[in-house]
């Protein structure tokens, strides 16, 4: 069943934002950009690629980070294939970079092997839990960040203390 997008956008500072939740100081985070230069404005916003040896659970994390990241960020679940990890980051670049963030070994292995090939750094491998890093990334790619800072969202969500 697929539920309504919140009425509110991460980036503009809701009270229980993500973002905010996550923070490391728990503070306010970078609000949305709204002034781009006209080679960032054709760039769009990074992407995001979800690899899993389980299609189910990468569809479904995509489901719930597209909810808090919004329409913009394109995020793409995928199996652990190289041929659909290439496919996926092939679907989710526009242009700004795109993050991969993995699961388990063979995802690993995997989206590994197709950044091995590419080697021209707009593509990046996270070293992150995939549910809070993903989260993480979608929220920070919502508001415009560049991809150092989407993959330092995620891989600080490894911090994110529960209690």
């Amino acid at each position: 069943m697929d539920h309504p997008r919140p009425s509110w956008h991460p980036g503009v500072g809701h009270p229980s934002s993500l973002r905010n939740l996550l923070s490391p100081s728990g503070g306010a985070a970078p609000q949305r950009r709204t002034a781009y230069t006209a080679s960032e404005a054709v760039q769009g916003v990074v992407g995001i690629v979800l690899v899993s040896e389980s299609p189910r659970l990468a569809r479904g994390l995509a489901h719930l980070a597209g909810q808090v990241a919004g329409p913009d960020v394109r995020i793409e679940p995928t199996g652990a294939t190289g041929e659909q990890v290439a496919g996926a980051i092939a679907r989710a670049d526009a242009g700004a970079g795109v993050l991969v963030l993995a699961d388990l070994d063979v995802a690993i292995h995997a989206a590994r092997a197709v950044l091995d090939r590419r080697g021209d750094g707009a593509v990046r491998l996270a070293d992150a839990p995939l549910v809070e890093g993903a989260v993480a990334a979608a929220v920070t790619a919502a508001i415009g960040q560049p991809l150092d800072d989407v993959a330092r969202a995620a891989e600080e969500a490894r911090d994110a203390r529960k209690r």
